[in-house]
Formats: C-alpha cells, sequence, structure tokens
C-alpha cells in the first residue's frame, strides 16, 4: 500500500450521515495516546484525511501519538510501514478474528498468520492485535478458525514480547477462557471495552489493561461508565478506533485521532477527578505497554 491509500469502511454509510470531521477540541493540557485508530480507513467523505494530517492535528491538540492497528495482512503491512518512518506512529499487526473464517476455508489461514509472524520482528510493531473473538457477525461453524487464528496470535505476541490487542465482541467468556488456558501475555489489552463492572473486576485481578472509547460517552452506556468507575487507574488507557465510535456530541460523524481529548475529559469527569491527573496517568500506562514513541524511526526504501 501506498501512503496515501485509504481504504473504504467495512460497514454501509447512510447516504443522509454527516461526513464532516468535527471541529477541534481544546487542546489538552497533559498529552496523552490513541493507543487504538485505523488512519488507512477512509471517511470524511471528498474530505478524507491523509495519516499525516490525522498526526498532524492530533499533535495540535495534545495527542502525542498513535498505535496504528492492522486488521488484515496488507493493513498491518501497512501500520508496519508507516511506523518504520513516523516518529508519532507505533504499529499492531494481526488479522481480525472475521478475518479467519474466510482465510481457512480458503485454505489461506496459516499463510497470513505466518506473515504476521513476519511483521512482529519489526522493531517499531509493538502489538499483536487486533485479534480475538467476534461472535456478533460469525456463527458457529467459524468459530473454531476464530480460535485457532486467536491462540496463534496470543504465541506470537509471547514470542516476541509484545501486547496482545483484544478483539472482545458478544465473546466476554470465551475470550477470557482462551487467555486462561493459554496463557495471556503479560501486557495484555481489551481495546474499546465492552464490559460491565464484573469485566472490568476480571480484568483487574489479572492485570489486564482496558481501554475505552468514544462509547464511554454515549448516553446508553452507563453500564461502561459503571466499568470504568471499578477499572484501577494504572490498568486504564483511552483510544478513538477511529474512524468509527466517535464520542458525544459528535456521534456518527467520522472519528479521528485528534477527538482523543472529548473522550479523555468525558472519562476524567465520569471519574470526578482533573482531566490532566488522569492524562498523566493514561500516557504512563499507555508508555509502559508499548514502550516510548520518540525512538528514531527505521530507514526504509520508499
Amino acid at each position: 500500500m501506498s501512503d496515501a491509500h485509504l481504504r473504504t469502511r467495512g460497514d454501509a454509510a447512510d447516504p443522509k450521515r454527516d461526513l464532516s470531521y468535527p471541529p477541534m477540541p481544546q487542546a489538552l493540557v497533559v498529552p496523552v495516546y490513541d493507543n487504538h485508530t485505523h488512519m488507512e480507513i477512509a471517511d470524511g467523505g471528498d474530505n478524507a484525511l491523509d495519516y499525516r494530517e490525522h498526526l498532524d492535528r492530533a499533535s495540535s491538540v495534545g495527542v502525542r501519538g498513535v498505535v496504528q492497528v492492522g486488521t488484515d495482512l496488507a493493513t498491518s503491512q501497512w501500520s508496519a510501514s508507516i511506523a518504520a518512518r513516523e516518529p508519532r506512529v507505533l504499529a499492531a499487526v494481526a488479522l481480525h478474528p472475521n478475518e479467519a473464517p474466510a482465510l481457512d476455508a480458503q485454505g489461506l489461514l496459516d499463510e497470513h498468520l505466518a506473515g504476521i509472524a513476519e511483521l512482529a520482528a519489526m522493531p517499531r510493531v509493538r502489538a499483536i492485535g487486533e485479534t480475538g473473538l467476534d461472535f456478533f457477525r460469525t456463527g458457529d461453524d467459524g468459530r473454531d478458525a476464530q480460535v485457532r487464528s486467536f491462540e496463534e496470535h496470543i504465541r506470537i505476541a509471547k514470542e516476541h514480547d509484545l501486547a496482545l490487542t483484544i478483539h472482545d465482541r458478544d465473546a466476554h467468556d470465551a475470550v477470557v477462557e482462551v487467555l486462561d488456558r493459554v496463557g495471556a501475555p503479560e501486557k495484555t489489552v481489551f481495546h474499546c471495552f465492552s464490559g460491565g463492572p464484573d469485566l472490568a473486576r476480571l480484568c483487574a485481578e489479572r492485570g489486564w489493561y482496558m481501554s475505552f472509547a468514544g462509547t464511554v460517552t454515549f448516553k446508553n452506556a452507563q453500564l461502561l461508565r459503571d466499568a470504568l468507575h471499578v477499572a484501577p487507574r494504572h490498568l486504564v488507557m483511552v483510544e478513538t478506533d477511529a474512524p468509527y465510535l466517535t464520542p458525544t456530541p459528535f456521534r456518527g460523524r467520522p472519528n479521528a485521532p485528534y477527538l482523543i481529548p472529548l473522550t479523555l475529559r468525558s472519562m476524567a469527569e465520569t471519574l470526578g477527578t482533573d482531566a490532566s491527573m488522569l492524562a498523566a496517568q493514561i500516557a504512563s500506562n499507555t508508555e509502559l505497554v508499548y514502550g516510548a514513541w520518540d525512538a528514531e524511526p527505521v530507514t526504509v526504501d520508499e
């Protein structure tokens, strides 16, 4: 993929949906990181942003860096290549659980997993993900392939001492079962945390990180806010999952890393704490999981 490559959203866009990007929020005093974003996915209609524009906007409001996340072999390769030359980007590489059944049916799952394992050795690839289980879109006939793919991603993460980024949709119990049975990596992150207080307590007991997205700002997401209260501060992170899950009051419009301040301030309000104090804790947590962003990028051929 070229630097300018943008792929379309995976969901069907509503033709009446407002595709304009929300206004720039007030900058954070203490900078943080967006620990899960998809800058290669086009949104914003004719105004879709190049990854450089995403990063420049983010930098201007106190978002120091991002973890650019792959969901198949091609986007993982793109993510790793951008991270190799852009100091504001680290990469996560994986096959999304919804990719596994189709790849397995084509006899390509092992080949693509081997490709992910090769990318895992690159110095600015700092996580394996997003991987996990998704029982919302995959029926019973595809679950074995998802589990096998998940287990192999866990093995790769542990072999390379990388963080593991979990995608968990309608599969809380099954995800925990696999992690407990196979053995979770030391740094395991539940991306776009979607459970309630019970799952938050379980994650806290095991030392697993919980990353909150714009969903925590939604009016109907009280269970997420309850979970945020339960989550120990040293295990909390923040993300956009852009271009999805745009925080209130811009729900439905394109999301982007520069909107992290909206979610972080909402989290601070929920917790009754100062936004700068929460930002400092989250920044520290994020660096503990992924390491430093400001290492010298690797020189690669264009």
